[in-house]
């Protein structure tokens, strides 16, 4: 009986407010759908459990510590690598590192902290919508960019809308005080998550690695623990 109501505690994770009105549409266009061809309404009732699906908002348990820096995104790790950050984020003109996260169809997009600071400065800029796992769309696509600055640094954080992406929700504004794992934006359908870092920063995930929103930790500004090793299995 108790793994009985585990699995159905699982299955009911709460739906963030931004979905209702896509899924009142969804059960609309079900019924209405439904009454002209029976198998149409029941295309769209799948397409309704799907949307209640995409906006499940479940709770997460964060690690904190003074310098640990976790993923704001569910999701794979898509690329770790070195460059100037954007001009727009104004950070220093000097090498960082960059996580990025892939956000597919199917993970929750509900975007969390990835620090403890406050919020200096949110940049929203217009763009396309190409595929966010390639490279260029870190320039090109549609994004929010966001500064959070902690006791000892600065970090960039960048939402990027995706192919199907066509919204940046974002729920913070410039000045609030934010949590490691604290929600401050959602992207529908689709996308990726930037996180810049000092290069002094340990990155502790590698490439392919699935990230959790909030709970696995991408980084460790203070560089305490050793490198980490990657094999696939």
């Amino acid at each position: 009986m108790n793994d009985i109501l585990a699995s159905v505690r699982r299955l009911l994770v709460p739906i963030h407010k931004e979905g209702y009105p896509f899924i009142v549409i969804g059960a609309i266009a079900a019924l209405l759908l439904g009454q002209l061809w029976e198998p149409l309404g029941w295309l769209f009732v799948v397409i309704t459990l799907w949307i209640c699906y995409f906006f499940r908002d479940p709770e997460r348990v964060t690690p904190v510590r003074d310098g640990l820096v976790v993923s704001p995104a569910d999701g794979r790790v898509s690329m770790i690598t070195t460059l100037v950050p954007p001009a727009e984020l104004e950070l220093p003109a000097e090498p960082m590192q960059r996580v990025s996260v892939f956000m597919n169809v199917f993970d929750c997009h509900v975007n969390r902290s990835p620090v403890t600071g406050r919020i200096v400065q949110i940049l929203y800029t217009p763009g396309l919508f190409l595929n966010a796992e390639l490279d260029k769309a870190s320039e090109d696509n549609e994004r929010n960019a966001l500064v959070i600055e902690t006791a000892a640094t600065r970090i960039g954080v960048v939402q990027i809308a995706g192919l199907v992406a066509r919204r940046i929700v974002g729920f913070v504004q410039t000045g609030d005080e934010l949590g490691a794992g604290e929600r401050f934006g959602l992207i529908r359908f689709g996308s990726r998550v930037d996180v810049y870092l000092p290069v002094s920063a340990q990155v502790l995930v590698g490439v392919g690695q699935v990230a959790i929103a909030g709970e696995t930790v991408l980084a460790d500004l203070r560089a305490q623990e050793a490198p980490r090793q990657f094999r696939k299995g």
